[in-house]
């Protein structure tokens, strides 16, 4: 986990997770298994009210309104949208489509949005994947990730750190990129790695960043995995199989 270079006061990226057990929609995802939860945004009216924007998609409008009346983590729940209605795209039991739902938590579950937004938090990113949430959150610094982290520990909550990086290591720290890979993808880019047909190939970079084929070879594997897990992957509720 990268902590030792993320100065104090600067605005810091985490990425964390929680069980859903002990976070909001534990019931609906029981009952809608299968489907893909993902938390749009929090909106905060106030110091006591907060709004979750939710999108749900994978199941049948009525399953989900179903879930979401029985799941005592909801006290309430309108639906804003449903991107099939009305484009003649959809399936017939509405499984493809998404919908995007504003809701009330309860006092219980609701605790780490409230202790986000009082800590000038804001959710970038909020997916279920194997019976947890995973977060990424930008705070303002880092001590407001120490006092989010103490007082989640401190309320019983279960709060694992994936992993922690400075707004100022941009892509890099954003995407889990080396230098050395985000090196090799930007020479592969500018040279026409990518392009079909290709302007170079693989020997010529290897050549020019003085390593061998097979070391830039699996440079760029390992990139592209960063890349995927880390700008696609995250908040599509998909986990890489182990």
């Amino acid at each position: 986990m990268e902590t030792e270079a993320t100065a104090e006061g600067s605005a810091v990226v985490a990425e964390f997770t929680v069980p859903v057990a002990e976070f909001a929609l534990g019931e609906t995802i029981d009952a809608l298994d299968g489907s893909a939860i993902e938390i749009e945004r929090v909106v905060a009216h106030g110091n006591d009210c907060l709004t979750p924007f939710v999108w749900v998609s994978g199941s049948e409008r009525e399953a989900v309104a179903t879930a979401l009346e029985n799941d005592p983590s909801v006290s309430a729940f309108d639906l804003l949208a449903d991107t099939g209605d009305g484009n003649g795209d959809g399936s017939e039991d509405g499984r493809d489509h998404e919908y995007l739902y504003r809701t009330e938590w309860s006092d219980r579950v609701g605790f780490l949005a409230r202790l986000l937004v009082e800590e000038g938090g804001t959710v970038l990113a909020a997916m279920t994947a194997d019976d947890r949430w995973r977060f990424r959150i930008l705070l303002p610094e880092r001590g407001a990730l120490a006092r989010t982290h103490e007082a989640c520990s401190e309320a019983g909550l279960t709060m694992d750190l994936v992993r922690i990086y400075a707004l100022e290591d941009g892509r890099q720290g954003r995407f889990g990129l080396t230098d050395e890979q985000e090196d090799a993808l930007t020479l592969a880019f500018e040279r026409g790695y990518y392009e079909i047909p290709r302007g170079t190939m693989a020997k010529e970079l290897a050549d020019v960043l003085e390593i061998s084929h097979q070391a830039l070879s699996e440079r760029l594997r390992r990139a592209h995995g960063n890349l995927v897990e880390n700008a696609v992957v995250l908040g599509r509720g998909v986990e890489r199989e182990r």
